[in-house]
């Protein structure tokens, strides 16, 4: 890694299945429409229960984009 700078920027990914479906849920769609996107830090994880089960996983999460430099 060279002296690169980043932007963060804050996402919550949401999946029925799982909190490790949620995180590659919004990763997958992060990258649909931001460029460089290169790393990712769990905040907080959360979900709703119904029924005495999980229903539904939620994952607080900050993701780092690459700055490109003007060279690029």
């Amino acid at each position: 890694m060279a002296n690169h700078v980043y932007k963060q920027v804050e996402l919550v990914g949401s999946s029925t299945t799982s909190s490790d479906d949620a995180i590659q849920r919004a990763i997958q769609r992060a990258s649909q429409t931001l460029r460089n996107v290169e790393w990712f830090e769990v905040t907080s994880v959360r979900g709703h229960i119904e029924n005495g089960k999980i229903a539904h996983w939620q994952v607080c999460l900050k993701v780092g984009m690459r700055i490109e430099d003007p060279g690029e």
